[in-house]
Parts: structure tokens; sequence; C-alpha cells
């Protein structure tokens, strides 16, 4: 009977031994855990696709800053050479009032030279008459012209002092009027050309601009597309995140009611195996055996991350006049005498012989005053060499609207770069096209 009651113990005690060892809900929290796994993939993808629509979007919206900022600075150079444009085209009408006016005064004089051509002859005849010198009359009637007989006349020794006043006075006046006449007719015809200079940069700035506009225009909406993809990337993350709360939280009490039903079940089979020692110990009079169980206890893992500290490369600098207005490119506009002060070489507005200046006195060459800096002063600003033997950092210049109306800094390779109405500051190919053909072989070494 003893050895019946203590198999019995035997067998209640290894029982109860296999229900704690097992775990109830093992595979309930395992599909779970797995569940989260996944969540947790994905949501790493969504995040890392968020961080990419995020930095496209800094991308975008840079560059659609230096867009509005390049807008603005066409604007600005189509309003300055607008008004440029609207003084050239008065100074044109009041310099063709001054060559009306001296045309008028040239045949007053021709009238006036008329009138005197008559007198001298009256005199020369007189002077024949009275026995004088006929050398005075074959100066006169040999003369092709007024103009000629007065370059004969002066030459004659024996004309009288009243004749050569008359004669200095009238050709001192024919001269005078028309030097004043080529002066104001060279300058009406310079003002012609930089009219139409300033009306061709017009027509380029106004393409330039639609150009910026569609642009930016473009670019806004890339930025719109990117937004709702990014917003629709946050949602799905919050969704995931959402799931893998809820995952978590049924883990958590799923684990609770896992522990609850362990403590339980090891309280009821310690009771058991108390109820059963004790009757043991009545039926065989033996020394109560008691059975220890052993608990396991999950650890949760931990997660563990590093972080980068981002680098940054330092800014580059400028080394010589060569690339020092690399800067500007893309980020300038042409302005007809622009660049001469420090508002407008801040917002990149300048024109050929400014940027010039500046470019130099960034490596500290002084080009003279900024305010009177032109192409006509830097073609005399250092030494002429010839086309043959250019070098990087030479200027070069070329005829546009004038002799050396424009004016770059070469590179090498057969290109400069230079402040160009239609580009503003940028890089042009003077080996071919526009350029070669306006080159006029003046090179000058700073």
């Amino acid at each position: 009977m003893k050895k019946k009651m203590l198999l019995l113990n035997t067998t209640v005690l290894l029982g109860l031994g296999g229900v704690l060892s097992t775990p109830t809900y093992a595979s309930t929290i395992q599909d779970m855990e797995s569940q989260k796994s996944q969540i947790q993939n994905q949501r790493q993808d969504v995040q890392s696709n968020i961080k990419a629509a995020s930095d496209e979007l800094t991308r975008l919206q840079a560059e659609q800053d230096q867009m509005k900022a390049q807008l603005e600075r066409l604007t600005i150079a189509e309003e300055e050479n607008n008004k440029k444009a609207q003084k050239t085209e008065a100074d044109i009408k009041e310099t063709s009032k001054q060559v009306e006016q001296l045309e008028k005064e040239i045949k007053l004089l021709q009238e006036k030279l008329e009138k005197r051509n008559d007198i001298l002859k009256d005199r020369a005849r007189s002077l024949q008459e009275s026995g004088g010198n006929v050398e005075y009359l074959q100066v006169l009637l040999g003369s092709s012209s007024f103009g000629d007989f007065v370059d004969r006349a002066l030459a004659v020794s024996t004309i009288v002092d009243a004749d050569r006043g008359i004669l200095k006075e009238t050709k001192n006046m024919q001269d005078e009027l028309k030097t004043k006449q080529a002066d104001v007719k060279s300058k009406l015809a310079s003002l012609e050309d930089m009219k139409a200079e300033l009306d061709e940069m017009t027509v380029q700035l106004a393409a330039q601009k639609k150009q910026k506009d569609a642009l930016a225009k473009e670019l806004k909406d890339k930025e719109a597309k990117n937004e709702e993809l990014k917003a629709s990337l946050q949602a799905k993350d919050s969704s995931l995140a959402n799931e893998q709360s809820t995952l978590e939280q049924n883990i958590k009490d799923q684990k609770a009611a896992e522990e609850a039903a362990r403590k339980a079940a090891e309280q009821a089979a310690k009771q058991a195996a108390k109820k059963a020692a004790e009757q043991a110990q009545k039926a065989a009079a033996a020394p109560a055996e008691k059975a220890d169980s052993s608990s396991a206890k999950a650890e949760a893992p931990k997660a563990s991350s590093n972080d980068v500290a981002p680098t940054s490369a330092p800014a580059p600098k400028a080394s010589n006049v060569v690339t020092v207005g690399n800067r500007w490119i893309g980020n300038s506009a042409y302005v007809f005498g622009g660049g001469r002060s420090h508002s407008d070489i801040s917002h990149g507005l300048f024109d050929c012989s400014s940027f010039v200046h500046w470019a130099y006195s960034q490596v500290g060459v002084n080009l003279g005053p900024l305010g009177s800096v032109s192409t006509e002063t830097l073609k005399h600003a250092g030494t002429q060499v010839s086309s043959s033997q250019m070098q990087p950092g030479d200027l070069v210049f070329f005829d546009t609207y004038k002799k050396d109306g424009h004016v770059g800094i070469y590179v090498g390779g057969g290109k400069f770069i230079g402040a160009q109405s239609s580009t503003g500051v940028a890089i042009a190919n003077m080996s071919s096209g526009y350029w070669k053909q306006k080159f006029n072989g003046r090179v000058v070494r700073i």
C-alpha cells in the first residue's frame, strides 16, 4: 500500500511539472512578435522614404529660393536697362536737334561764304584794272572751289591785309563748323548703336525671365507632388506605428496573462504537492518530499543605435582671377553701368568692365576707381600683348556697339569669363561664333 501511494505521489508531481514547463501562449506571442518585427521593418523603409522626401523638398526649396533671387536680379536689370534706354533715346533726340541746328548754321555760313566770294572777285577785278599784281586773280580763277581758293589765296604774299583777315576768319569758321558737325554726328551714331544694344538687352532679359518663370513653376509643381508623397508616407508610418503599439500592448497583455496563469498553476501545484505529501506521510510514514519548480523569465531584447555626426566639406576658395567669378555664374544679371556700388555687387548686377574690376579686386589688384572704370580705362591698365601670346588672366576686348565695347578675362582653351548682356556672368567661347567675330585682337596683361 505504501508503494502504491509513493508511486501516485511521484506521478502527480511529474504531471504538475509537465504542466508548468509548457508555455500556454508561446505560439500566440511568437506570432505577434513576428508581426511586430515585420511592422518595424516596414516602418524603417517608410521612414527612410520620408527622409528622402524631406531631403528632396529641402533641395527643391533651395533651388526655388535661388530661382527667386535670380528672377529679382533680372527684374532689377530689366528696369535699369529700360531707364538707360529711355535716357539714351532722349539723348538721341537732343543730339539730333543739335545736328539739325548745325546744318542750319552751315547753310547760313555757306550763303555768307558765297557773298564773300563775290566780294573777293570784285576786289580781284579792281586790282587787275588798276594795274596791280595779276597773281591774285590767277589764284582766284585757278581754284577748283572756294575752299581751294582760300587755301591758295592765303599763300599769296601780295594780298592786302584786309583780304587776308577775311580769308582767315572765313576758313576758321568753316573748319570749326565742320569739326563740330563731325563730332556731333559721331556722338549721334554712338548713341544710336548704344540704343540698339540696350533694345537687344531688353529682349534678352525678357526671354530669360520667361524661361526662369517656367522653371520656377516646374519646381513649384515638383515641390507640391513631393509634399503629397511625404504626407502620404507620414500617414502610413503613423498607421504602422499604431499597429506596432497595439501589438506591443497585446504582447504585454499576453505575457501578463501567461505570468498570472503560471503563478496560479505553481500555487496549485504547491498545494497539490503538499496534500500529496501529507497523504504519503500518513500512508507510508515516510519523510515528505517537496517538489520545486523553476520559472523561466523572458528578457526583452534591447535595441541600440549609433548616430553618425554629419560632416561638411570646407567651402572652396577662389584662388585666382580666372576662377574667382565662378560664384556669379547663374546668380547674376547684366546691367548697363551696373556693378559700381556695394548694393549692385551684393545683388550680382554687373556690366562687363565692373565685373573685371571686381574680379581683380578679389585677388588684390586695384584697377583704378570703381566709379569710373570702363573698357576705355581697362585697355590702358596693363601691357598690350599679341593675341598669339594670350594666357589665362589676360583681358580680351571685343567690338560690339562700339570699338572695344566689351571686355572679359581669358580663362584658356579659347574661352573667357565676363558679364554678358544675354547671360549675366558666364564663360563664353571666343574661338567660334559671335564672340570670335567680335574679338578685335586687343589683349591686355595686367
